[in-house]
């Protein structure tokens, strides 16, 4: 059933910056913010490691673009896009009983019918996730292009976006 007070666009950055590569979904939302007109309809949120407090946004969109760290085992640096019924949603095992993450989130959306209509996780392949407030240098070089695929995505769905100036990056 679709929520009548659904904002139409949110973008949401996770990771913890904290842990080298795993901060590079708040990375390229902070790129996004800061380099590119984004309409003010559109919903930039950090959602850092926010766990299960990210189900009323979630549940309150339409349209959710994820940006994080992506972890496919494949080379560093690889942009990932997943799209719908791509996005794992299931309850996993954790480390640690207080450990939640979007894949919890987006099953609990799911038993409750209230998924946004469309779902994009957008994520380069992590070098290195260890305690580090720097990304890795394959990670940090493809930020750009992991920047340039969120907006992508945004004009795909008649958001109009564009960079400012300098901001295309190779």
């Amino acid at each position: 059933m679709p929520n009548p007070d659904a904002r139409a666009i949110v973008v949401l950055g996770l990771g913890n910056m904290l842990m080298a590569d795993d901060g590079v979904g708040l990375a390229a939302l902070a790129r996004l913010a800061d380099e590119w007109f984004i309409p003010p309809d559109v919903d930039l949120v950090d959602g850092g490691t926010w766990g299960m407090n990210l189900l009323p946004i979630i549940e309150s969109t339409d349209r959710l673009l994820v940006l994080d760290a992506i972890d496919h085992g494949r080379e560093p640096g690889t942009l990932l896009a997943l799209r719908d019924g791509e996005v794992p949603r299931f309850l996993a095992t954790k480390l640690s009983p207080h450990q939640v993450d979007l894949r919890e989130v987006l099953a609990l959306a799911q038993l409750r019918g209230t998924l946004p209509r469309e779902l994009v996780a957008l994520g380069l392949q992590p070098a290195l996730v260890e305690m580090s407030t720097a990304l890795s240098p394959v990670v940090e070089a493809r930020l750009g292009a992991l920047v340039e695929s969120a907006a992508r995505t945004l004009a795909g769905w008649g958001v109009d976006c564009f960079p400012l100036s300098g901001a295309l990056h190779a």
